[in-house]
């Protein structure tokens, strides 16, 4: 990876949260990947915008050195360009998302 480009951290799991103890692990992994710098794009998907390939690598080391016992994490790494193309598409999904040729802005 260049390390003067942008890159876009795009982070999927599915974590167990039927027990008392599966939620609380849950919650203390949301609220860990938050700590580093992660925005929810949807349930389960959160995104995170990297300055360079050594964060990308600084925050794989965090996120791996505090994985849940149970569950799937991945973690896909993209340029900012790349991220910039994704579709949205909305259904009947009451949002208050404002999509445009421009850019997206969230009130």
């Amino acid at each position: 990876m260049e390390t003067s480009r942008f890159m876009r951290m795009i982070l999927f799991f599915d974590l167990p949260s039927v027990s008392k103890s599966e939620h609380k692990e849950y919650s203390k992994f949301i609220k860990m990947i938050k700590s580093k710098g992660f925005c929810m794009m949807q349930e389960s998907v959160y995104t995170k915008l990297a300055l360079n390939e050594s964060v990308v690598i600084s925050t794989m080391r965090d996120i791996k050195s505090k994985l849940p016992k149970d569950g799937i994490i991945s973690v896909l790494t993209i340029t900012e360009k790349q991220f910039s193309s994704i579709e949205h598409i909305l259904g009947s999904i009451n949002t208050d998302v404002i999509i445009n040729e421009d850019k997206i802005i969230v009130l």
